[in-house]
């Protein structure tokens, strides 16, 4: 039976680290969603210098998350632009705060909220481990997906390096700080019975049960499966 052809929006809700990026992916390819991840709206802006940016780079370097009234006006913007009308899209990394939520509300009838409830010690042996090559973005894990020559990207030969978000200690504070600020955003949406919980360790477990609960409220394009 076809789905109603209306707008659909959601959000992907998740610790940092939980795999978000992952699952949003998966999402967008066989869902055919709009991705907008504010963490990487926010590391252009900061790259690019921009006002918001340099407003925002300290708390990014401190591993805090950015007060509401800078993320409400990056995100929001976004959001009432040209490019975002019309389409179906998934949020990722907004809202963290109750704030940020009712100011989502004004913008967007949101459809679906998921939370990604992995355990905060897998995050931190996930992240502390992690390293990027800055210009392409290309992630590595010097466990699961390590470069082949040590400290170095495996298409250019220019070195790696760790963001200071992904040091353990940041991780550690991060974390603490996310349990605080975000469960009220998750009874926000529980309250409203729009946030569904996915448990699990690892995105390839968690993954069947996000796509098996989407196809309730959007026809998928296809499914991926992943071992």
């Amino acid at each position: 039976m076809a789905m109603p052809s209306k707008l659909f929006r959601a959000i992907i809700i998740g610790p940092p680290g939980s795999g978000k990026g992952t699952i949003a992916k998966r999402i967008v390819k066989d869902f055919g969603l709009t991705h907008l991840a504010s963490g990487d709206v926010l590391r252009r802006q900061v790259a690019e210098k921009s006002e918001i940016g340099l407003a925002a780079e300290k708390y990014i370097n401190e591993g805090s998350l950015v007060p509401d009234n800078l993320m409400m006006k990056l995100v929001l913007s976004e959001l009432r632009g040209p490019y975002m009308n019309g389409l179906n899209w998934l949020l990722d990394g907004f809202p963290r705060t109750v704030a940020q939520c009712s100011g989502l509300s004004e913008v967007s009838k949101i459809n679906f909220v998921i939370n990604l409830d992995v355990p905060f010690d897998e995050i931190i042996n996930r992240v502390k481990d992690r390293y990027i090559h800055e210009p392409s973005g290309r992630i590595y894990n010097l466990v699961f997906n390590p470069p082949k020559r040590s400290g170095v990207d495996d298409v250019t030969g220019e070195p790696l390096t760790q963001r200071h978000d992904d040091k353990e200690e940041t991780v550690t504070e991060r974390l603490k700080t996310y349990e605080t600020k975000t469960e009220p955003v998750l009874e926000y949406y529980r309250k409203r019975r729009l946030l569904v919980d996915f448990t699990g360790r690892y995105s390839n477990e968690i993954w069947p049960e996000v796509h098996r609960e989407l196809s309730h409220h959007l026809q998928p394009l296809q499914y991926t499966e992943y071992k």
